[in-house]
């Protein structure tokens, strides 16, 4: 062993203060000779090593705690002092195996071992050669390897750029110890007495503040003067960062006087709160930390939410501010960041719900099993935006319900009727007092999840004013492009909203927002025939009301003759909600008489119906005989389903006036007008006398003229009515009609066709004249529905004239024709 010398001083790095001294050989050139004519034992144990790189020549301690580090040491130490220190791959390894560490490590001599009280052993280790692993020969009780040297390629002597290369290193290490406050300024001794070249490169590289793959890229560098390039580099990087900190503890430095201050002045506040009462506040908040830490949210709500929960420390908790800060901390922590239920994909078993729950609605129950079938076979589909429209009591809101059964999903539900505040969708700011979030955000922390079905009621029913317009406010949250990020003002972060299904209800789209209809996907809900109503009378409504009533099926029942007569008698809506009213009001009379141990009929009759509800009112609505001329049946559509309404025509002595009475919109205004001179210009084709056009004035009607009409769907009906009036021939009867006409005599399709037929079929209609475009409409709906109807599709209004008016004349006609 060549003979050197050993300084100690308190640094491992040259930047860092270690608690451990460092040996530190100061060879000369005769000695690092000595040394490289050393041969290298054929076989070493390999002792791995955490976080160090030993470099030859450099000595180090090392404190062994592993059992086969230990044994590996005690017998090294007793047997040759000579083993192989490699560097793991990885830090965290308990247990090393050949694969886990670097294959190119350094010869190491075993200077002194030290027995620390904790068991733990000291070795202090200088580095000789580096080496290569060949192979490992032994895994227990340690490795050992067979290795082989790995030379090192230094340059020529008298090469003027490395020797430049090493005065810069000598310089800028000496820079860095005597500006670094945490180095002994001694540690420059060493440096300026190193005289060898090689060693003083890896002297510096061993105590450079670097990770251990860094340090182990070095080592592996055959080239010297490669090495002591790159080790300029990172020693100059490190200058850099000893140059910016000792900046910046400059610039804080003169701050200091003013933190102090404040520190101790929040110190005492600190104290001042806890003695009355503030220990409690600061439990809180500790409180509130620990459910963060369970909270699924991203990285950058937990960065903001630390942050927010810091302001909220530093506030006094009598400021006006501290309430509103805690509400929305709460906020954060009850939302459902990421939180989602598990859908359930059986198909099966959602249509049997579905079916369950809802009579009918075949349209709707299909697109819903649709989106089950996608979801099942790609899971990532963004949830649509449906909009199920139609008139009041037809089932949209329940089947919000049925939907999340079948999904397996949680309910939430808000009514938009009436709202005219933006804030209430999009939230307050935080610098209001009282501020809160919008309901949107609500309701999502009510739900729990991040993936509810989500019902907006009554979306046709939004208001706007000064506050702002709920409907614009909306177009973010039923965007599937945008809602991945929705931005709640109070919240200030985004939400994705793209897992929640959203399911909107309206009653018309007329009045909803163009740009909001384009983002939803519209399903049409008509009406239910009298076979549907009685159906879900007999299923769902009369078991709720009794259940409701506190009665059972033992004590009450009824038949669907009965139920039938309510429908027919008592109700003519689209809907069944007032049917469930009707059907309540039979039960409470029932309910009356048990109650009051009074006799009773156990299955309701119909003289029951009729002592409960008064006598049958709607008779008037079904279709009339048409024994007088100029009265037919048309069919309209309303915001609340479809219905019948009467035209009426009548004519007196005068000069061709046509009037019309009824409240009646412009465009059926237009209607007659196109009707009669249609007429005019069509009399001798229509049996008419001319004369007769000209010198008589004729009168329209439709009747409930409190009600406003409108809309072109009932040309034909008007036309078919004066032609039945200048000839006094008779309509047929049950006979009904919709349809738009023209001046060339064309009948044009009309919408609403659905509803319409319901509407007729309800007033015990037969016969109905549709255009024939609107028959792939009429193809479209349940053929069950239809039975008992009779379709007639036409072209021409002479079509219309022939299907309809008989030629059978009016007896005794009332409306007199002059002549």
């Amino acid at each position: 062993m060549p003979n050197h010398k050993i300084l100690s001083i308190d640094n491992l790095s040259l930047s860092d203060l270690d608690s451990q001294s460092e040996l530190i050989p100061l060879l000369s050139p005769e000695d690092e000779e000595e040394m490289s004519r050393e041969v290298l034992p054929a076989e070493v144990p390999i002792l791995p090593l955490r976080n160090t790189v030993l470099f030859p020549g450099v000595v180090i301690p090392i404190t062994a705690g592993r059992d086969k580090s230990i044994k590996l040491i005690n017998d090294a130490n007793a047997n040759g002092k000579v083993i192989g220190v490699v560097s793991q791959i990885n830090e965290d390894d308990d247990d090393p195996a050949p694969a886990d560490i670097h294959k190119i490590g350094t010869v190491a001599r075993i200077l002194r071992v030290l027995r620390m009280p904790d068991g733990n052993v000291t070795v202090i280790l200088q580095g000789k050669k580096r080496f290569e692993i060949d192979a490992i020969t032994q895994d227990n009780p340690y490795m050992m390897a067979t290795i082989k040297e790995y030379p090192e390629t230094k340059p020529k002597k008298g090469d003027k750029e490395f020797s430049a290369l090493i005065d810069s290193l000598r310089e800028l290490a000496t820079q860095i110890i005597l500006e670094s406050p945490s180095i002994p300024t001694e540690a420059t001794f060493a440096i300026k007495n190193i005289e060898s070249q090689s060693f003083l490169v890896n002297f510096i590289s061993s105590n450079m503040n670097l990770t251990v793959k860094e340090k182990q890229q070095l080592l592996v560098i055959n080239d010297l003067k490669e090495r002591a390039f790159e080790t300029l580099r990172f020693l100059n990087l490190e200058y850099q960062r000893l140059e910016l900190r000792n900046d910046i503890q400059s610039k804080v430095r003169s701050d200091m006087d003013q933190q102090q201050r404040e520190y101790f002045l929040h110190q005492q506040l600190k104290t001042i709160q806890e003695e009355l009462g503030g220990g409690a506040h600061d439990k809180e908040i500790e409180e509130m930390r620990n459910k963060a830490r369970e909270k699924k949210w991203d990285e950058k709500t937990a960065t903001h939410f630390e942050k927010e929960l810091n302001r909220l420390q530093r506030m006094n908790p009598q400021s006006p501010d501290f309430g509103i800060q805690r509400n929305y901390l709460e906020l954060l922590i009850e939302l459902p960041w990421n939180e989602f239920s598990q859908d359930k994909f059986d198909l099966h078993a959602a249509q049997k719900i579905l079916d369950k729950e809802h009579f009918g609605l075949e349209d709707v129950k299909k697109r819903v099993i649709e989106h089950l079938a996608v979801l099942k076979l790609r899971n990532d589909m963004k949830s649509p935006i449906l909009c199920l429209t139609g008139p009041p009591g037809v089932g949209k809101t329940s089947i919000g319900k049925s939907i999340a059964q079948a999904l397996g999903r949680q309910y939430v539900r808000i009514s938009l009727g009436g709202l005219r505040d933006e804030a209430e969708i999009r939230g307050h700011r935080k610098t209001y007092i009282g501020a809160m979030p919008g309901r949107i955000i609500q309701s999502l922390k009510k739900a729990g999840t991040s993936n509810p079905v989500f019902v907006l009621d009554e979306i046709d029913k939004l208001s706007n004013s000064h506050q702002g317009d709920p409907s614009s406010a909306l177009l973010e949250v039923l965007d599937p492009e945008q809602n991945s990020e929705f931005y709640d003002n109070f919240v200030e972060l985004g939400y994705d909203l793209s897992k929640v299904m959203f399911i909107a209800t309206s009653n018309t789209l007329q009045t909803i927002q163009p740009a909001l209809r384009d983002r939803m996907e519209i399903i049409k809900m008509s009406g239910y025939t009298i076979e549907e109503k009685i159906e879900i009378a007999k299923s769902h409504l009369f078991p709720k009301q009794l259940a409701a009533h506190g009665l059972t099926s033992k004590q009450l029942a009824i038949g669907k003759k009965q139920i039938e007569k309510i429908v027919e008698g008592y109700t003519r809506e689209s809907g069944v909600r007032g049917l469930e009213n009707k059907i309540a009001q039979v039960i409470r009379s029932a309910a009356k008489s048990i109650a009051m141990d009074e006799p009773y009929n156990q299955k309701i009759t119909d003289e029951d119906i009729v002592k409960a509800l008064g006598a049958p009112r709607l008779e008037r609505s079904k279709a009339e005989d048409n024994d007088t001329a100029g009265v037919v049946t048309g069919l309209a559509w309303t915001s609340v389903g479809g219905d019948i309404l009467f035209i009426e025509s009548l004519v007196t002595k005068g000069n061709g006036k046509l009037t019309m009475t009824g409240n009646l919109g412009s465009v059926m205004k237009e209607s007659a007008t196109i009707a009669l001179e249609f007429i005019k210009s069509n009399a001798q084709m229509l049996g008419i006398n001319p004369e007769v056009l000209s010198q008589n004035n004729i009168h329209i009607h439709v009747p409930e003229g409190a009600t406003p009409k409108d809309g072109p769907s009932a040309g034909i009906a008007m036309l078919t009515s004066m032609v039945s009036v200048f000839t006094q021939q008779k309509v047929m009867k049950s006979l009904a009609m919709t349809g738009e006409i023209t001046l060339r005599g064309k009948v044009l399709p009309v919408g609403g066709i659905k509803e319409k037929i319901l509407a007729a079929k309800r007033a015990n209609i037969k016969d109905i004249i549709l255009c024939i475009d609107n028959k792939q409409d009429v193809d479209e709906i349940n053929q069950t529905y239809l039975a008992g109807l009779n379709f007639h599709y036409v072209k021409e209004m002479h079509e219309v004239v022939a299907l309809a008016v008989t030629d059978k004349k009016v007896k005794n006609p009332k409306n007199l024709i002059y002549s």
